[in-house]
C-alpha cells in the first residue's frame, strides 16, 4: 500500500517548516533506542480524515547573485511533479506577491500534477486587500491560512485529499507478496532483481544511485505472485548532493512502508555500514519480514576461512535483529541466488504465523517460572495471561496488573523465549502490555 505523497514548495521564508511540523505534529528528528536507528527526516506521515498520507518538506528556493535562481527554481519544481501526488505550492500573504512566486507558478503551471496554492501568515478573520494579488499567479482557488495558529487549515487539507487517486490505496491485492530491495548504492540491488527475473528489467550502471525511483516489477512462480520494489540507493545524508536524492530516499523509505519482506543488500567486501544499520533499522521499525543478502560474494578470496568472520561481522552490526537470516550471493554469478525467493515465502510464513492462546500461555508460564518478572518498590509484576492479537508481524497482548512495572528487558526475554519454541525467523514481535 503506497501512501499518497504531497511535497510542499515555494521560496524560502514563506512558512513551509512551520506548517509542515505542524502537520506532523513536532519538529521532525526522530530517534529510537534501537542501535542505528535514528534517522533525520524531511518527510512525515501525516493523517487528516480517513486519509494517510505522507507530507514532504521541499526547503525554500533561493535567489543568489549568480542569477542561478531560474535553474533552482526548475530543479525544485521538477522534483515535486516527479515524485509528488499533489503539489502545496506555499507563498507569504504578509510580504505579497514577488517575482520569485510568478516564476514558480510558471514552473507548476506545466505540470499535470494538481497544485494547491496556500497563502499563509494570515490570521485573521479579514482578509487583506494584497490577498486578490495573488489570483495572478493563474493557478486558481487560494486558500488563506495561518501555520503558526493553524487556523483554515481544515479547508486545505480537505482540499489536498480531494485529489488523491484510489489506486494509490491499493496498488495490489492481498495475495501478492511484496519485496522492497534496499541497501546503499551500487550494493548491486538492480543486478539482484534482473538475476532474479532472468531478464534486464531494470538500468544497472557502475555509477552509484543510477535508480533513481522506486521500479515495480510484477511477476509469478509456481503460481504464487510477487512484486519486485527495487528502490533508489540510500546515501549517508551528508552525501545527498543532488536534490533528486532527497527525494530517492523518500521513495525507498515509501517502499518499505508498502512492502511485506525486505532485502537489505550489502557489500559482502565492506562489510555492514552506520548506513546499511539505518536502512535495516527502519524495516525493523516498520515490522516487515527482513532477509539479509551479502552480495558480492564471488569477490571474497578464501571463502571457507573468511565465512564466518564475514558472517559474524554481519551479525554483530546488526545486532538488534540477530532473528533476520543472512544469504551470501552473487548477483553476478547468481550464485545462490534461486534459493531467495524460498526463503521470502518462509519469512513470509513466519509473519503469518498464529499460536494458539493454550500454547502460548504454556509457554509465558513455563519462562515466568524460570525468570521471575521484575519489581519496583515491593511491588512486582504480574502476567495473567497473554493472548495473540494480529499477524504481519506477530503481536501479542499481556495482560498484567501494573503495566509500569514492565522492563523493556523482560519483554526482551520473553520475546526470546517466544522465538525459542516458535522460531518466527525473519520476523520482528511485537509485544503489548496491557491493564487487566
Amino acid at each position: 500500500m503506497r501512501k499518497p505523497i504531497v511535497a510542499i514548495v515555494g521560496r524560502p521564508n514563506v512558512g513551509k517548516s512551520t506548517f509542515f511540523n505542524k502537520m506532523a505534529g513536532s519538529r521532525i528528528s526522530i530517534v529510537d533506542d534501537t542501535p542505528g536507528v535514528t534517522r533525520d527526516r524531511i518527510y512525515a506521515d501525516v493523517s487528516w480524515l480517513n486519509y494517510d498520507f505522507v507530507m514532504i518538506d521541499t526547503g525554500g528556493i533561493e535567489p543568489n547573485k549568480e542569477n542561478v535562481i531560474l535553474r533552482q527554481m526548475r530543479n525544485q519544481a521538477e522534483i515535486a511533479i516527479e515524485t509528488a501526488d499533489v503539489i502545496l505550492f506555499m507563498v507569504d500573504g504578509k510580504a505579497g506577491l514577488t517575482n520569485e512566486d510568478h516564476e514558480i507558478a510558471l514552473m507548476l503551471r506545466k505540470a499535470k500534477t494538481p497544485v494547491i496554492v496556500a497563502v499563509n501568515k494570515l490570521d485573521k478573520t479579514d482578509l487583506p486587500a494584497d490577498f486578490y494579488e495573488f489570483y495572478n499567479l493563474g493557478m486558481g482557488e487560494l486558500y488563506p491560512i495561518s501555520s503558526v495558529n493553524q487556523f483554515r487549515l481544515g479547508d486545505l487539507l480537505d482540499k489536498i485529499v480531494s485529489y488523491f487517486p484510489g489506486e494509490l490505496i491499493s496498488d495490489y491485492d492481498e495475495v501478492v507478496t511484496k519485496i522492497a530491495v534496499l541497501g546503499k548504492p551500487n550494493v548491486g540491488k538492480s543486478s539482484l532483481v534482473n538475476a532474479l527475473l532472468g531478464k534486464e528489467r531494470v538500468i544497472v550502471s557502475d555509477i552509484a544511485g543510477t535508480t533513481r525511483d522506486a521500479i515495480d516489477t510484477p511477476f509469478e512462480l509456481n503460481g504464487q505472485k510477487y512484486v519486485f520494489i527495487d528502490t533508489a540507493g540510500i546515501r549517508r545524508k551528508s552525501r545527498i548532493k543532488e536534490d533528486i536524492e532527497k527525494y530517492s530516499v523518500i521513495r525507498a523509505f515509501s517502499a518499505v512502508d508498502r512492502s511485506d519482506v525486505c532485502l537489505i543488500v550489502v557489500d559482502s567486501t565492506e562489510g555492514v555500514s552506520e548506513q546499511d544499520k539505518k536502512i535495516a533499522g527502519y524495516a525493523h521499525d516498520c515490522g516487515k519480514g527482513i532477509i539479509v543478502l551479502g552480495n558480492k560474494w564471488d569477490l571474497i578470496e578464501d571463502k571457507e576461512f573468511k565465512y564466518n568472520d564475514v558472517y559474524a561481522g554481519i551479525r554483530n552490526e546488526l545486532a538488534f535483529m540477530t532473528y533476520a537470516p543472512i544469504m551470501f550471493i552473487s548477483a553476478l554469478t547468481k550464485q545462490r541466488v534461486h534459493k531467495i525467493i524460498d526463503m521470502v515465502n518462509h519469512v513470509q510464513s513466519q509473519r503469518s504465523v498464529r499460536i494458539p492462546t493454550g500454547a502460548l500461555n504454556d509457554v509465558l508460564n513455563d519462562a515466568i517460572y524460570k525468570h521471575q518478572p521484575p519489581s519496583h518498590k515491593g511491588k512486582r509484576l504480574k502476567i495473567y495471561y497473554g493472548t495473540q492479537v494480529d499477524i504481519q508481524p506477530p503481536t501479542f497482548a499481556l495482560f498484567v496488573n501494573n503495566p509500569e512495572l514492565c522492563h523493556f528487558s523482560y519483554l526482551r526475554y520473553l520475546s526470546n523465549r517466544l522465538r525459542d519454541h516458535f522460531a518466527f525467523e525473519g520476523t520482528t514481535l511485537r509485544i503489548k502490555i496491557r491493564p487487566r
